[in-house]
């Protein structure tokens, strides 16, 4: 049923008007009807974290994947579009912390009756002290609780901002079936042989308490500084300096390594030396990764003290003399390795402190003992960090759950490798991310972490007759069991009595890193395993959208759980969107506090508005954003209220009876400018260029209105002289078939303001017809330039008259125009049209260097 046209058309409120009617008519329903794979066109949508607010950046991005959905609906297709919610992870129980004022303590009973101290807020400078422990059962209900109230936050905004999302196919990283879902890809994963457990050195965040995989890495620039130590020749025949970051670290110290080809160290290589202050002895080794032109290019390794130490510590199979804790501070344990009563009692001095702490206190026993040589060289050098945590990684050994990545296995690696380039990458240069990160592997992906509110790993280990656990003979459910939380429920063919009893077993408490969910979005939004159907028909899904600095983690770890599993690629295209920077061009993030929440911007300039600044962006490319000052914008919104005014002036012209064919040279040449956008738009958006497909349209769009629109209007209302019936509907008909083809053309990018039009004419959708094509126009010619000649024209009519301070209204007796041939020859054809628009009683052409108006007489002075 059409739309009445209102007198005054607006913008405003058609969010609130088109939001309701989209849902009730399903118009974005993905209908699995009578159809094949090849009728589908599914999209891989990233779920976004569910803690706190969604950012400009998240409406941004989601913007460009929403019009190539729209499009791809237009050209025919079934458009697959879910959207999920990635609920579990460490920034949701950090919100979760803050939100109630609560940590997590698992050895606490659950509660039922449990009431939170307060709701709400960020409650950011509260401390860890300071917040109620409650049980790890009482803590995940209120994660659950607190997810849920952001999910609809953030379902209420992307249905402001207009995403044609089927929101009947909606997930939750952290819903039954999802659970089920991550943990039957785990166990297949543990049963092909591709996850294993294993201890070993593990990178460590000591204020989250959790391993930290290589994917979640970050380098920060930190203040340091070289302490020169000495180390003694076993041989009592002198001493070998070496510079160091960590000389905390000194008591586990496992060896001296320099670099094979390295004349200076020749000589020591096979010998040892001991180390000052601990009196340890420790080989002096060759290794091709010491460099040579580094501090003195003789570096003491310590288990651990970075990523290298790691290195050095496996390939010259070192001992391992750990002596950070989990919690970051050194170990109270004595170590067995310090035999000398010194080196004892400065351990003790050193135990439970931070490193810090621990730092000093070494760093004035060597001041004392003469073995500080040389001054302190402060210097700034990269850190590493969990991208989540603000103090420095420690590693520490601890035992963890792994899936191979290709690390440690060139023959994966290498089909890796093959699967990226089976993906076509929009824009291309990013694909170069994902080629890196393959070859730069050093381990394989670590996946167990020590938190909470996670997806558990679905094992048990049985206990010995002691009560220890047996971690090489693991209890795994069965699939049909899925999914299970070892923590609270007993192991297959056990009683929940048995749990830490000798003879009986022990729940793994740890759950899995929340990208081991989240690469498997592709099975979780079809439905693996449950609707085998819907399955066959979105996967491999079309496109992956997503952000450039997630390659290396979410990219990555999909391709490699679909390559694992079912040895195809998870989907054909890639699409990356760029970053939002401020003014400064910084990028934004709630870390540097410089993010902008979008919904007040969508509701003072319309989500149309705020889709146009998005979609004028190409993937790949950085976007500036000043809320204060939102330009791109405010352009947006114009071309949204220009539309409704457009089409409301082309609808005010009566189609005249019989009308049927276009016959005049303008109208002619509009339609062939027409659909020569129409082609230029469809080739961009197939290669994934929506803007521009939007600067092509939009650049035709405002010809139309400022020359097209003006030259006709008199010949269409059959006023313009020599106006005859088939004049005037060929000027009629083409107005309406521009206009119909640029909504939409516009749909995509403007789809409230094209839809508001589309109902004054159309009882069905405009995001349900068809995309336009250059067959369907009522003349197929070629564009000759005519349309671009006339607006020149009038540009210089205008410009006449202004200059003799009249105004535009004003006849005029006589003007002279003067143009090159060729385009004299074109303007000679639209001189009725030119006339009439410039009220122009008499209007010659002559030949001429340039287009101008070089003599106008206006009526009114000759009068």
């Amino acid at each position: 049923m059409t739309k009445p046209m209102p007198e005054k058309p607006t913008v405003d409120g058609l969010e609130d008007v088109w939001g309701p009617v989209w849902e009730q008519d399903g118009t974005y329903r993905f209908d699995r009807t009578g159809i094949t794979r090849d009728d589908v066109y599914s999209i891989d949508t990233p779920p976004p974290t569910a803690s706190g607010s969604l950012h400009i950046g998240h409406v941004f991005s989601y913007t460009h994947t929403d019009l190539k959905a729209r499009y791809e609906r237009m050209r025919g297709k079934r458009v697959f579009y879910p959207m999920g919610w990635d609920d579990n992870g460490l920034p949701t129980e950090r919100r979760v912390q803050n939100y109630y004022g609560v940590r997590c303590d698992p050895q606490l009973p659950y509660d039922p009756a449990f009431v939170p101290p307060f709701e709400g807020g960020d409650n950011k400078s509260s401390k860890a002290a300071d917040q109620i422990p409650v049980s790890r059962r009482n803590f995940i209900e209120l994660c659950e609780r607190l997810t849920v109230q952001d999910e609809q936050q953030f379902e209420h905004l992307f249905r402001t901002l207009g995403l044609s999302v089927d929101w009947t196919q909606s997930y939750r990283t952290i819903d039954d079936t999802s659970r089920a879902s991550a943990q039957r890809a785990f166990l297949r994963n543990l049963e092909r042989g591709e996850a294993y457990q294993a201890d070993a050195p593990t990178l460590w965040d000591v204020t989250f308490r959790t391993a930290v995989a290589q994917a979640e890495l970050e380098d920060k620039e930190m203040p340091g500084a070289y302490h020169g130590i000495a180390f003694h020749k076993s041989d009592g025949t002198g001493d070998i300096v070496i510079q160091t970051t960590r000389p905390e670290l000194l008591p586990a110290c496992v060896a001296l390594v320099a670099h094979p080809d390295d004349e200076r160290f020749q000589d020591l290589f096979g010998t040892t030396v001991r180390s000052p202050l601990f009196d340890v002895e420790v080989p002096v080794l060759a290794h091709h990764l010491a460099q040579q032109d580094k501090g003195a290019g003789i570096a003491m390794v310590c288990t651990f003290g970075d990523t290298t130490d790691v290195v050095w510590w496996r390939e010259l199979q070192l001992p391992n003399r750990a002596i950070i804790g989990f919690d970051g501070r050194v170990r109270s344990d004595e170590p067995a390795w310090i035999e000398s009563e010194g080196g004892k009692a400065l351990y003790a001095e050193m135990a439970g402190k931070t490193v810090f702490s621990a730092k000093k206190v070494v760093v004035d026993a060597l001041t004392e003992s003469g073995d500080l040589i040389g001054d302190v060289k402060t210097i700034q050098h990269p850190v590493k960090f969990f991208e989540k945590g603000d103090k420095p990684l420690e590693i520490v050994s601890t035992r963890q759950w792994y899936i191979v990545n290709g690390a440690r296995d060139e023959q994966l690696k290498t089909t890796l490798r093959q699967r990226g380039d089976e993906i076509a990458f929009h824009p291309d240069f990013m694909r170069v991310r994902y080629d890196n990160w393959v070859g730069g592997l050093s381990g394989d992906w670590l996946i167990s972490r020590q938190r909470f509110f996670g997806v558990p790993l679905p094992v048990w280990y049985p206990l010995d007759a002691d009560g220890n656990p047996v971690f090489d003979q693991p209890i795994v459910p069965t699939e049909d069991q899925l999914p299970v939380d070892p923590a609270s429920e007993p192991a297959p063919g056990y009683e929940e009595s048995q749990r830490g009893v000798a003879g009986g077993f022990q729940g793994e408490l740890d759950v899995m890193d929340t990208w081991a969910t989240s690469s498997l979005t592709p099975q979780l939004a079809g439905k693996w395993e449950t609707d085998p159907a819907l399955y066959d028909l979105v996967y491999p899904y079309d496109v992956r959208p997503q952000a450039q600095d997630i390659i290396r983690t979410w990219l990555f770890t999909t391709v490699l759980r679909s390559q694992l599993e079912a040895d195809v690629v998870p989907w054909k295209h890639a699409s990356i969107s760029g970053f939002i920077v401020d003014p400064d061009r910084k990028k934004m993030s709630k870390s540097k506090g410089n993010v902008v929440t979008p919904l007040s911007i969508l509701e003072q300039h319309g989500a149309d508005a705020v889709r146009y600044w998005a979609a004028s962006s190409k993937l790949g490319t950085d976007a500036a954003f000043d809320p204060q000052n939102p330009k791109q914008i405010k352009v947006g919104r114009r071309l949204a209220i220009k539309v409704l005014n457009a089409a409301k002036f082309v609808y005010g012209f009566p189609l005249p009876e019989g009308a049927t064919s276009v016959t005049e040279p303008l109208d002619i040449d509009v339609l062939a400018e027409l659909g020569s956008v129409i082609e230029q738009a469809t080739t961009a958006f197939d290669g994934f260029d929506h803007a521009r497909a939007l600067e092509v349209t939009e650049r035709f769009f405002w010809t139309f209105c400022d020359d097209y629109l003006e030259l006709v209007k008199e010949r269409a209302y059959g006023t313009a002289t020599e106006s005859t019936h088939e004049t005037q509907a060929s000027a009629v008909l083409a107005l309406r078939a521009a206009i119909d083809a640029l909504l939409r053309l516009l749909a995509p990018f403007l789809p409230f303001a094209t839809e508001e039009v589309w109902a004054w004419t159309h009882d069905t959708s405009v995001h349900r017809a068809s995309w336009p094509t250059v067959a369907e126009l009522p003349t197929q010619a070629e564009p000759s330039g005519l349309l671009g000649a006339v607006g020149q024209a009038l540009i210089g009519i205008r410009g006449a008259k202004t200059a003799a301070k009249a105004s535009q209204k004003t006849p005029v007796t006589h003007a002279v125009v003067t143009a090159p041939a060729e385009t004299r020859a074109l303007l000679e054809r639209a001189a009725v049209d030119l006339a009439a628009v410039g009220r122009i009683e008499n209007l010659s052409f002559v030949d001429g260097a340039e287009l101008a108006v070089t003599e106008i007489e206006l009526a009114e002075q000759q009068a």
